[in-house]
């Protein structure tokens, strides 16, 4: 209490008696909640009981008066933090957990699930075969993945598509790492030629915050942030890119070519349906699509007798490995498990579980990004340079992604080297 603030206890004539604390009070002001250190908070505490004693105690923490102080000291520092930590919650930059649940709800969103690994893979047999939706298949790790669709061998005895783990989450399938687990008569083997695009965990506070300023612009209709919103808010989608071409001839971005007066959105991850009928209701009339797969969608406005129809376009991205080459000190305090930490690591930060952005479509990857998550595993991991690019044996220190393009990484794009 402040030395203005009347204390609880009353006078035997009724009137309040006032009262001081040596212990600092924490501030509330335009730059926000600051609480006062510990350090001092039982100073004060101490202070107060030795002069409820007549200043007469000694301020011996191993005292039971020094025992009561701390644990005063420590049931305020804990109220302070509470406090903190709810003052830091109504901040949208700040915010974390159910407190940042709260703020989505403000716009109408909800935390992004965990969502699967999905691998294109090479399925190969006798012309003709039909390996059917739901088919199982396993990677070298014992994770099992589906058919999305059913497949029909062609005249050549192969097919592609799609396969989607069984399990949701981080789940990384390297490159020509799967098998078939479930027999189908005339299906003789399966490969994948790249890794799979690794699944994202339940949507962590930097990914949120993210796509909560982009969701700003989900109630309009027109602009690219707001078809980009829509596209993202899909059941399953894990990433979008939305670019257009204003002009009146063909320009190409990114290395896509796109048609004049056009929109170009490049989705990884959910239904076809969805996607078409989110691009549908948030593109301007009149703007023509760009993409490798095309669907018919209703309109679903209730002012028509006879809802008119039509075909949205969108791109499917490419699965793109990533190189990774880290070379270090080769020293005697070096690990064991040096190469597989480093790896690790470096995986990290490519899924964006170091707090920063994931490696996204359209992107532009960084050598800088990863020094900081390997040069935190010890004194032994002495990088002299990180190098990528998009084939093995990189040399450069940035790649970019094309606006059709995925990145991928597994350990086998990953080289360690000690020199």
């Amino acid at each position: 209490m402040s030395a203005s603030e009347p204390s609880a206890s009353q006078s035997s004539s009724g009137t309040a008696s006032s009262g001081t604390t040596s212990v600092p009070a924490p501030v509330l002001d335009a730059t926000g909640f600051i609480m006062p250190e510990e350090a001092d908070m039982l100073s004060g505490v101490l202070a107060d009981i030795n002069a409820a004693f007549g200043n007469t105690l000694t301020t011996d923490l191993s005292t039971p008066q020094g025992q009561l102080a701390m644990s005063l000291t420590a049931i305020l520092g804990d109220a302070y933090d509470q406090f903190l930590a709810l003052a830091n919650g109504v901040d949208p930059a700040r915010a974390e957990g159910r407190m940042q649940d709260a703020i989505g709800r403000i716009y109408f969103m909800s935390r992004l699930p965990a969502t699967p690994t999905t691998v294109t893979c090479v399925c190969t047999g006798a012309a003709g075969t039909v390996i059917p939706q739901g088919t199982l298949i396993t990677d070298q790790s014992g994770n099992s993945y589906t058919a999305n669709t059913t497949l029909t061998l062609d005249g050549t005895g192969t097919a592609q598509g799609l396969f989607t783990c069984t399990s949701a989450g981080e789940v990384v399938c390297p490159a020509g790492s799967v098998r078939i687990s479930q027999s189908v008569a005339g299906w003789s083997g399966v490969n994948n030629p790249v890794a799979g695009v690794t699944g994202r965990a339940v949507e962590s506070r930097t990914a949120f915050e993210a796509r909560r300023k982009t969701s700003v612009a989900a109630n309009a209709i027109g602009p690219l942030d707001a078809i980009s919103a829509a596209v993202q808010a899909v059941s399953g989608v894990t990433d979008a890119y939305v670019t257009d071409n204003s002009t009146a001839a063909s320009v190409t971005v990114n290395g896509v070519t796109l048609a004049p007066h056009s929109l170009y959105v490049c989705v990884n991850g959910g239904a076809d349906a969805d996607i078409a009928l989110a691009i549908l209701r948030k593109k301007p009339p009149g703007c023509a699509c760009n993409g490798n797969t095309s669907v018919t969608v209703t309109d679903p406005a209730s002012t028509y007798g006879t809802p008119p129809s039509y075909t949205v376009s969108f791109q499917r991205p490419v699965a793109t490995p990533v190189y990774v080459t880290v070379r270090l000190v080769a020293s005697a305090a070096v690990p064991s498990t040096g190469t597989s930490d480093i790896q690790a690591a470096v995986q990290s930060v490519f899924l964006g579980d170091d707090g920063g952005t994931r490696a996204r479509i359209a992107s532009t990857l960084y050598a800088s990004r990863f020094y900081a998550a390997v040069s935190a595993l010890g004194g032994w991991a002495q990088i002299t340079e990180i190098t990528l690019g998009t084939s093995a044996n990189p040399t450069g220190l940035s790649v970019q992604m094309q606006a059709n393009q995925i990145p991928t990484l597994d350990s086998t794009t990953i080289s360690v080297e000690f020199v």
